[in-house]
């Protein structure tokens, strides 16, 4: 092969593309994916395919409703056309509102259950989630509705805005005049103020069997601290040892807190466009519960909720900035394999330096995509302002860049990518060439 030349722009400079030059994700965007470049055009395109499979999701389960209509209790029928109804309406009044809450990473989890549930009482169950996402996306609207909804677990998730609670198996709400009133089967009333109630803290009623949580929103942005959701981590939990999710309230939100804020402080004195980036596509972060023995913290991406960082909580803001690039460029990837797919069906399993266990070959991609965005991030803090962060980011950027190089070299190889995995690795291996022999950071 040709060694590539780099270019006035700090890139290197690739022989013509190998893959089709058109298709759904425009050459310029696979490139700049491909080098994990934090370019504010392909995040924008990211955000559109998501949103395009939620929308694609949600027809999915109209049609499946539609086919199984003569086997659903009247009632569960009702409710959904209701839910529908309702989701449209708040579509009609501030489509953006309904979009955010459509493409927030549970809704996305809650669907995928929705899809793959059985028929039968599993179904009708999974069904009623539909109900918490139509009033999130009403409240987020301010359209005006009232609408009662039975709890069978004696909970009303509202994805990105809180958590209903109720002993009595049952809440009405109330939205008038930008208020939101909350009453439960025996009456009892709980008042929140605002279209979409948020905001740190917990309200019950005198008795507590009615209480309300609101998330958290992060410093500095959108983000918000999910410590509620009953989708927010699979029913198996996370890694070998099957963690769960971080309760309220020991899910430690005013650590948290100050944790991101001076991480998004070192990326951006380091990097500020993959501050941005991380900013954009980190939606939720979900704290899981505390390890059971020292060592570096535990962090996931749900291919079917991404921008969610599952994670238990740094020791500090270096880690928490590793963090974020390592899991945002999970996120990229399992939006960018819904666009085009990256790779077939195949069984062969292949050793890595970052993990001790063999990995299928979309995992070894997406461990050498995550750490060839931290060899950007390590290569810049070499020399970034950060002096306590220097000499670890050199030790790292040594240590990981020949382990990327190896996993890259067993994916050329492959024959389970396919013609645009085959061009994507390619267009990593140069931005990999690229950190080796660079003297000044790429755009």
């Amino acid at each position: 092969m040709t060694p590539p030349a780099v270019g006035p722009a700090g890139d290197i400079r690739p022989p013509a593309p190998a893959a089709p030059a058109s298709g759904p994700v425009p050459p310029a965007i696979l490139t700049a994916l491909a080098r994990t470049r934090p370019l504010p055009a392909a995040t924008t395109a990211l955000g559109a395919a998501l949103h395009a499979r939620r929308m694609l999701l949600l027809k999915s389960l109209l049609v499946r409703v539609d086919t199984a209509r003569g086997t659903l209790p009247a009632a569960t029928r009702r409710r959904f056309e209701d839910d529908w109804a309702l989701l449209e309406r708040a579509e009609r009044t501030d489509a953006p509102a309904v979009r955010a809450v459509l493409d927030y990473p549970t809704t996305g989890a809650w669907l995928a259950t929705a899809l793959a549930a059985p028929d039968g009482p599993d179904f009708r169950e999974a069904l009623a989630g539909l109900g918490a996402v139509a009033a999130a996306a009403a409240l987020r609207a301010g359209c005006r509705f009232t609408t009662t909804r039975p709890l069978p677990a004696g909970t009303l998730p509202l994805p990105g805005i809180g958590l209903l609670r109720s002993a009595r198996g049952r809440v009405r709400l109330s939205v008038r005049a930008g208020a939101v009133r909350v009453t439960d089967g025996a009456g009892q009333t709980l008042l929140l103020p605002g279209s979409a109630p948020a905001g740190p803290g917990t309200r019950w009623t005198a008795d507590g069997a009615l209480a309300w949580s609101a998330l958290h929103t992060l410093p500095g942005g959108t983000a918000v601290l999910d410590d509620v959701d009953p989708h927010r981590v699979p029913a198996g939990g996370i890694g070998p040892a099957a963690l769960p999710a971080a309760e309220r309230p020991h899910s430690d939100p005013a650590a948290w807190a100050a944790r991101w804020r001076d991480a998004h402080a070192l990326l951006a004195a380091t990097h500020p466009a993959r501050a941005a980036e991380t900013s954009a596509l980190v939606r939720a972060v979900v704290p899981l519960a505390p390890p059971a023995a020292t060592g570096p913290p535990l962090s996931a991406t749900v291919r079917t909720a991404p921008g969610a960082v599952l994670a238990q909580l740094p020791a500090d803001r270096r880690e928490l900035a590793e963090l974020l690039v390592h899991e945002t460029h999970h996120t990229k990837l399992a939006v960018l394999d819904e666009m085009v797919p990256l790779w077939r069906p195949g069984g062969s399993l292949h050793r890595v330096g970052w993990r001790r266990d063999p990995r299928p070959v979309p995992g070894v991609l997406q461990g050498a995509y995550a750490h060839l965005a931290l060899l950007d991030l390590w290569w810049r803090a070499r020399t970034g302002p950060a002096w306590v962060w220097r000499r670890r980011a050199a030790e790292r950027f040594e240590t990981c860049r020949e382990q990327v190089a190896e996993a890259l070299s067993l994916l050329a190889d492959s024959d389970e990518l396919t013609p645009y995995g085959r061009e994507f690795v390619r267009h990593m291996g140069y931005h990999h060439a690229y950190l080796g022999v660079a003297v000044r950071p790429p755009g």
